[in-house]
């Protein structure tokens, strides 16, 4: 980069690192939000709860419905990453 380049473009640098920042934070939000971990933990106290007589089956079938098309989301996010 020449010096010339270089001060035609310093007054844009503040936007660039707000740009840089918000790109960062998204992809922190993105690898949270589509982090299986937690559904998995879900899917354990799911049945935790279901064995100790918490919950019935019917309930049971309902939420694991949910936390398996949440896993199901996330494996084709990935998929579509790679």
């Amino acid at each position: 980069m020449g010096l010339l380049t270089f001060l035609a473009t310093l007054p844009v640098a503040p936007v660039r690192a707000v740009v840089w920042a918000a790109q960062r934070v998204a992809e922190q939000a993105e690898d949270e939000y589509y982090d299986p971990a937690p559904v998995w933990r879900e899917l354990a106290d799911l049945d935790r709860r279901l064995t100790s007589g918490e919950i019935d089956q019917d309930t049971f079938d309902r939420y694991e419905d949910q936390l398996l098309d949440r896993l199901t989301e996330i494996t084709e996010f990935y998929e579509r990453r790679t």
